[in-house]
């Protein structure tokens, strides 16, 4: 597997974790329904599956990476959606656990 294809389904897997998460949250939080709530969860699902496309197999290794693509991502979500305005901390830890995401995933093993 490529490094773009596995970064393309780390960012596909982001949006349907941080937006599965958003729409449960507007479902509950927001008294937006049980419609939202709904599309929440099936997209909660879709990250579960897509997280399995990784060529990695050891789900331990995959997942401790996708938490640093989920911290950027979460940040990236709430300035798009959210009109969030992150500070340099937000940027600094976001820019840390994307480089543990490059030493994890792709680091030369013996």
């Amino acid at each position: 597997m490529t490094i773009i294809r596995s970064l393309l389904l780390f960012a596909l897997a982001a949006l349907a974790e941080i937006g599965g998460a958003w729409l449960v949250w507007q479902g509950v939080r927001e008294h937006r329904g049980i419609w939202w709530i709904g599309a929440g969860v099936a997209a909660l699902g879709a990250y579960g599956f897509v997280a399995t496309l990784q060529a990695d197999a050891n789900f331990g290794r995959v997942l401790a990476a996708y938490g640093g693509i989920f911290v950027a991502g979460s940040l990236g979500w709430a300035m798009v959606v959210d009109r969030f305005r992150p500070d340099r901390y937000d940027v600094i830890g976001a820019a840390i656990c994307l480089a543990g995401v490059a030493v994890i995933m792709y680091a030369p093993r013996t």
